[in-house]
């Protein structure tokens, strides 16, 4: 064999799949048609973070954007083809294909080891919405292009994405119509966490519009021709893209409403994996409908010298559980320590809105009967009221545990976190469900005074009295 391990893949996944195989002292390779880092690099985190935070910081769109190109390249040069090859890894450049069990196909090039690794992510969904693809929207993949800030701009999907840029471009002075075709924006949050971002973003003049559907797509220049030049993420002079839409009532059948007529469309409506052209039909490797690779949590495909990891997996499309999907899979793979499970119930999900959004676990309405809701709203945090910033909440679930109960706060089920920093906050949640503390630790740790996290310590003391007049509520059936 040529090599211990093969990553097929060079994102959050692939790099953590390397990590773990070094760490073993494994001898791995990685084969990879684009540069590390992947869409978290490139086109994900990283850009996006640093635009929201360049505008947050008061800099126009351009220089927002500047800063965007240079914080991508100092990323992207961490983890470049040349610093994996000093670190021990065999780098191969181009597109693989699985040919055996043991062997991949690079061009005309044969490459073997006893186990390989998937990582090849996911790209940005295009739904079929006639007339969409003649409109050259814009996608993840290609909106960090941009030098100038649109005057209006329409948004196809209103879940983490949708919502971040539609936040981006509103603090930049464009006029931002949100479309989504559920009853809430971010369909995968509870819905008074939904509630409160979108009172956010209607306070940047957001026009959000839920139940909502593009049916149809038109661009036009004033003479009625599409110009076929130029980037696709340079808006043309002159056109106009006009947006059919269908709302729903829920009770009745869709019905058309007025068009959206915007600058610019983007389409946030998920992403899809990148699981094709790799020979996983001829190896007889299962996938699921939308073309995931199934994995168990140890990783392992149905073949069982292929593992997967990441967005391909189709299990929870972050960069952080792509991490941690890749080291998992490595470990398990090469039979070392660093292996494991992966459990989707104990990854945090953050949107990066103002105020952040950040979720673990179950939520309120997932909440099983006979567990705990503690709730706790930010005007009752000290350090919201001292900022000024008191719109949000901190909620948690906990569940008895066996045999002893509820025995010190029973054990932590889920939390969400509405706050102005709801990402940090929720890192010592999942802490106590990693490590399946006893609810009580957060109670019981001291907490600095005042910050934000002392607004958990608050939270989670409810399950043990009354605070301040609130106290934890059982979830009846």
């Amino acid at each position: 064999m040529d090599h211990d391990l093969i990553v097929i893949g060079g994102g959050a996944a692939g790099l953590g799949a390397l990590r773990a195989a070094l760490w073993a002292k494994a001898d791995v390779a990685l084969i990879t048609d684009s540069p590390p880092g992947g869409d978290c690099t490139f086109t994900g985190c990283v850009p996006s973070k640093t635009l929201l935070a360049g505008l947050n910081d008061g800099l126009d769109f351009g220089t927002a954007m500047a800063r965007v190109r240079s914080t991508v390249a100092d990323f992207a040069a961490r983890e470049s083809f040349e610093v994996l090859r000093k670190a021990g890894v065999t780098v191969i450049e181009g597109r693989a294909r699985l040919v055996t069990h043991d062997t991949v196909a690079v061009d005309q090039r044969r490459i073997t080891a006893p186990r390989m690794i998937i990582a090849t992510g996911s790209k940005p969904a295009m739904p079929e919405i006639p007339g969409l693809t003649q409109a050259q929207p814009l996608t993840s993949n290609n909106v960090f292009d941009l030098n100038e800030a649109p005057a209006s701009v329409g948004i196809v999907g209103a879940g983490a994405t949708g919502c971040e840029m539609a936040h981006a471009f509103a603090s930049a002075g464009t006029k931002v119509t949100l479309l989504e075709s559920q009853s809430q924006i971010l369909p995968e949050v509870e819905t008074e966490a939904a509630e409160v971002i979108r009172n956010a973003l209607e306070r940047l003049s957001v026009t959000v519009l839920t139940d909502t559907r593009a049916e149809r797509v038109t661009a036009a220049t004033p003479d009625q021709e599409i110009p076929n030049r130029g980037s696709q993420a340079q808006a043309t002079a002159g056109q106009k893209i006009t947006v059919q839409t269908s709302r729903s009532d829920r009770s009745t059948s869709p019905k058309l409403t007025e068009p959206l007529i915007c600058d610019r469309l983007l389409v946030a409506a998920g992403r899809v994996p990148c699981s094709n052209d790799l020979g996983l039909e001829e190896l007889s490797i299962k996938l699921d409908a939308q073309g995931h690779l199934i994995t168990n949590d140890r990783m392992m495909t149905s073949l069982r010298s292929i593992y997967a990891a990441g967005d391909v997996t189709g299990r929870v499309l972050l960069s952080h559980a792509a991490d941690e999907m890749g080291r998992i899979a490595a470990g398990n793979a090469l039979g070392k320590a660093a292996g494991g499970r992966f459990h989707n119930a104990e990854t945090p999900r953050v949107v990066f809105t103002a105020p952040e959004v950040a979720s673990v676990g179950v939520n309120r309405s997932q909440a099983p009967v006979g567990s705990r809701v503690a709730y706790l709203p930010l005007t009752e945090v000290d350090r919201a009221v001292i900022e000024q910033r008191t719109e949000g909440f901190i909620c948690l679930v906990a569940g008895p545990r066996r045999w002893l109960r509820n025995t010190g706060g029973g054990q932590i089920l889920g939390a969400t976190i509405v706050a102005p920093r709801a990402g940090e906050m929720i890192s010592e949640v999942v802490l106590a469900m990693r490590t399946k503390a006893f609810a009580g630790r957060l109670a019981q740790a001291s907490h600095a005074y005042p910050t934000w996290s002392n607004g958990v310590q608050k939270a989670a003391a409810q399950f043990f009295g009354e605070i301040d007049g609130r106290q934890a509520s059982v979830v009846s059936g």
